[in-house]
């Protein structure tokens, strides 16, 4: 299966922030862009979740702990933990999740 990112069209998954999602039978990929300001609500989710910032600053809290993370930053997310997020610049961020995120098809 070949993919190109440039065809896919995006989607609003929660306001600010635009995807363009791959799914396969295991895993979700998400490839955002995040307006200035946008919020992602504390949640969480069964799905185990690879977050990492291509662009720009996002400020993310993962159990209480609130830090500032830049591009090439990755943050390893465990299913079931309460986490939260904020795009303090414009952002580009790529989530990978496991298993599919069955919601965001």
């Amino acid at each position: 299966m070949h993919i190109k990112l440039s065809e896919i069209e995006s989607k609003e998954i929660i306001p600010g922030y635009q995807g363009k999602l791959v799914h396969t039978q295991n895993m979700s990929l998400a490839f955002w862009e995040v307006e200035q300001g946008a919020e992602v609500p504390e949640h969480s989710h069964k799905n185990e979740q690879v977050m990492q910032v291509l662009e720009g600053r996002f400020e993310f809290t993962l159990n209480d702990s609130t830090n500032v993370y830049v591009p090439g930053d990755i943050v390893i997310i465990a299913p079931h933990i309460p986490h939260s997020g904020k795009a303090l610049t414009a952002c580009k961020l790529m989530d990978v999740f496991s298993p599919t995120r069955e919601e965001y098809k």
